[in-house]
């Protein structure tokens, strides 16, 4: 089951990662950049939250796609 991935990483997490952010007053890109190499789990957590939020990148509709390429 290596396609689900994410949902065993994520299943726990209900937004801690993003209170901690919070917390500390900065957004969750932020705080993971800060938080990338500490020890232990926030550091598991905040590489967690980079790989994550670089996945994420908004896919195009293929169909506007198409219409819209420059000639």
């Amino acid at each position: 089951m290596a396609s689900k991935w994410i949902s065993g990483a994520t299943e726990n997490a209900h937004g801690q990662f993003r209170a901690k952010a919070q917390k500390a007053g900065m957004t969750t890109a932020a705080y993971a950049k800060k938080e990338e190499h500490a020890p232990g789990k926030l550091g598991d957590e905040a590489r967690l939250a980079e790989t994550l939020m670089g996945m994420h990148h908004g896919k195009k509709n293929k169909k506007e796609s198409l219409f819209n390429r420059s000639k």
